[in-house]
C-alpha cells in the first residue's frame, strides 16, 4: 500500500544553472563564416542529428551524375534486407547493361563481360568503388526487371526518404534532362545509407578493387589525404562538372558534405576538405541524455505507483558550437495532471534543448516504466485531489 502523498510537479523546471552558461559562453570559440569555395551547390550537415553547419544554394535543382549510384545502392542494399536478393546471386551481364555502361561506353566500367553471369557483391564492388556504369545496369536489371523499372523504385525510395526535389531515370548517373538532384537530398540520401547499411556503407572506404584482372582505384581522393574520410561517391560529367559527397568521422562526430559543380578532381576534393575542416574545428555533436534515462520525476494519480521517472525514446544528441555544451539548456513540460494507468509509450511531455535562444532539438519524454491503476482507495483518494487543484 502506498504511504500518502503530497502533489509537486513543476509545470517547467531547469536543468541548467544560471552560472554554468556564462562560465561557458567566455571559453567558447568564435565561429566564422564557413569558407568560400569555388562550387556551383554545397552543403555541410553533421550527420548524427541533420543540422546544417554551412550550405550554398541547398536547394538548387543539380545533376547528380554518378553520386546517382548512391540511391542504386540503397535500393539494392533494400532488396537484400528485405530478402528478395542475396550478395551471392548470380547477375546476367545483358548487352545492353555491357554496351551502355562497358568498356565502350566510354564511361567508368567495371569491365563485365556480356552473357557471363556475376555475383552481386561483385557488383556492388564495382559500382561503389570503380563506380562502374556496367555493374549499375546490371544491378538495376537484376532488382528492377529493367532500368525504367527500377528508376522507378529508385523514385519511391526518395520519396520515403523525404527527397521531395530529386527525380531519377537511370541507375548510372549518365546525363538526362529529367534526371535531377539538389544537395540537400543527397545529404539525406547518405545519411540514410549510413544509418540503415552500415556494414555495406564500409565499402565506400575501400581505396581499390580489382576484377577480371584490372584494378582500379577508388575515385574519391580524399580516402587518401584525410584517413578520417571513410566515404562516400564521386560523379562527374561534362554538365555537372565534377562532384562529390563525403562523409568523415572525428571523435564522436560525423559529418556529411556535398559539392556540386567544381571544376576538377582537385577542386572538389579542396572544397570537400575545406568545409570539413570548417566543420569539426567549430562545432561538435553533443549527447545531452541517454536513451530511457531520467529528466525527472512526475506525480502520478490514480496509479500503483505514487511517481514515475520520465525520459527520451531515444538518445538526445545535438550540434552545438566546440566548447559551448556547458551553455546548453534544457527544460521539460509535463501534461499535469499525470492519471494512471501510463503506457511506457505513451507521451506525458516534452523536453527541449536551446543553444542561447535558439531550440535545436525537441523531443516527447515518456514514463521509464509502465503505471499500472491503482486500488480503490487510491483512486477515491487521488480524485478528491484532482477536484481540489
Amino acid at each position: 500500500m502506498r504511504s500518502s502523498r503530497f502533489s509537486f510537479a513543476p509545470v517547467v523546471l531547469l536543468l541548467a544553472g544560471a552560472i554554468a552558461p556564462l562560465l561557458a559562453a567566455s571559453a567558447a570559440v568564435p565561429i566564422p563564416k564557413p569558407p568560400t569555395v569555388p562550387v556551383r551547390a554545397y552543403i555541410l550537415v553533421d550527420y548524427a542529428t541533420g543540422r546544417v553547419l554551412a550550405a550554398m544554394n541547398p536547394d538548387a535543382r543539380m545533376e547528380p551524375a554518378s553520386i546517382t549510384k548512391v540511391m542504386t545502392a540503397y535500393s539494392v542494399f533494400k532488396a537484400i534486407a528485405e530478402k528478395r536478393l542475396s550478395l551471392q546471386d548470380p547477375v546476367m551481364i545483358s548487352e545492353h547493361a555491357w554496351r551502355a555502361g562497358g568498356a565502350g561506353s566510354g564511361g567508368s566500367s567495371t569491365f563485365v563481360q556480356v552473357n557471363t553471369t556475376v555475383p552481386v557483391e561483385i557488383l556492388l564492388k564495382g559500382m561503389i568503388i570503380q563506380s562502374g556504369n556496367d555493374a549499375s545496369i546490371a544491378l538495376a536489371e537484376k532488382v528492377g526487371g529493367t532500368e525504367d523499372g527500377f528508376a522507378q523504385m529508385m523514385n519511391t525510395y526518395a520519396k520515403q526518404l523525404g527527397m521531395n526535389a530529386t527525380n531519377f531515370t537511370n541507375s548510372t548517373g549518365l546525363p538526362d534532362p529529367n534526371l535531377y538532384t539538389t544537395a540537400r537530398d543527397i545529404v539525406t540520401l547518405a545519411r540514410a545509407v549510413i544509418r540503415e547499411h552500415p556494414d555495406y556503407y564500409k565499402w565506400y572506404s575501400e581505396k581499390e578493387f580489382v576484377w577480371n584482372g584490372i584494378k582500379q582505384q577508388n575515385r574519391n581522393g580524399l580516402l587518401t589525404r584525410d584517413p578520417t574520410v571513410d566515404g562516400i561517391k564521386t560523379g562527374h560529367t561534362e554538365t555537372a562538372g565534377y562532384c562529390l559527397l563525403t562523409s568523415a568521422l572525428r571523435g564522436g562526430t560525423r559529418l556529411v558534405s556535398v559539392v556540386f559543380g567544381a571544376d576538377s578532381f582537385k577542386g572538389r576534393e579542396d572544397a570537400s576538405a575545406a568545409l570539413l575542416n570548417y566543420g569539426f574545428t567549430f562545432f561538435e555533436t553533443v549527447k545531452v541524455k541517454g536513451k530511457g534515462e531520467a529528466v525527472a520525476t512526475a506525480r502520478v494519480y490514480k496509479g500503483a505507483e505514487e511517481n514515475v521517472a520520465v525520459g527520451p525514446a531515444r538518445d538526445v544528441v545535438v550540434t552545438t558550437g566546440r566548447g559551448t555544451a556547458d551553455a546548453l539548456k534544457t527544460t521539460w513540460t509535463l501534461k499535469e495532471p499525470l492519471v494512471a494507468p501510463l503506457a511506457a509509450n505513451q507521451a506525458v511531455g516534452e523536453m527541449v534543448v536551446s543553444d542561447g535562444n535558439e531550440v535545436i532539438a525537441k523531443l516527447p519524454l515518456y514514463p521509464v516504466k509502465a503505471v499500472a491503476e491503482g486500488g480503490l482507495f487510491t483512486r477515491l483518494s487521488d480524485s478528491v485531489s484532482l477536484w481540489m487543484r
